[in-house]
């Protein structure tokens, strides 16, 4: 037996009529309660104190971050005006006990060089934010003049005083000079460059004498 939908494979089926819904149905749905959605974050106590708690570890690592890289920036520049201040104690200390003529005149220009540039050096540390009357006390005491002038003592106790100062401050203005030459490459004020420039091109003839006095005493 063939059925009509192969016999007459183009003819249009018959609409299909949707079974209507019982009135009672509908009205069963309407009174049944709701079932409500259930949000995906809620932001319970919990919750927001874990996220308190998580801006202030991100927050606080940032500024560590940051602290840290500021120090690191500034900390050449500190010992540099830290260097520069003990250099002028040195000499000026050592003023009273030099027996050589011509180490004494060393010495007594480098002294007026040395008061010039540690005034001349404030305004560009400053430029480059660092306040030479606000150093950290842990360059200062790194930076202190104390072993120096112990180790002069006894030198002069000993009365090899002029070689020994000449050896101490041929040393003393090649770490300073050996710092200038560091921050100069580093440093993007064109002031303080100028400045590094400067001393250096003073300083390092003054190095080199008291080195050849130490050599030629020694």
């Amino acid at each position: 037996m063939v059925k009509w939908g192969q016999m007459y494979p183009n003819q249009p089926q018959p609409p299909v009529t949707p079974t209507p819904t019982p009135p009672q149905v509908d009205y069963l749905n309407s009174i049944a309660p709701q079932t409500p959605k259930k949000p995906l974050f809620v932001l319970g106590p919990k919750l927001v104190a874990i996220v308190a708690v998580a801006l202030i570890v991100i927050v606080g690592g940032i500024s560590l971050v940051i602290n840290t890289a500021t120090t690191n920036a500034k900390k050449p520049l500190e010992t540099l005006s830290a260097r520069l201040t003990s250099t002028e104690a040195i000499v000026t200390a050592a003023k009273p006990n030099i027996k050589s003529s011509a180490l004494r005149t060393l010495n007594s220009n480098l002294a007026i060089y040395m008061t010039n540039t540690n005034r001349d050096a404030a305004t560009p540390l400053k430029t480059a934010g660092i306040d030479t009357a606000k150093l950290s006390k842990s360059v200062l005491k790194a930076e202190s003049p104390d072993a120096i002038n112990a180790r002069l003592e006894d030198a002069r106790l000993n009365a090899v005083y002029d070689r020994t100062y000449a050896r101490e401050m041929a040393y003393q203005l090649e770490t300073l000079i050996s710092l200038m030459k560091q921050i100069y490459s580093t440093t993007h004020s064109a002031s303080l460059k100028a400045f590094l420039q400067t001393t250096f091109d003073n300083l390092a003839p003054t190095q080199k004498a008291f080195s050849d006095f130490n050599a030629a005493n020694g």
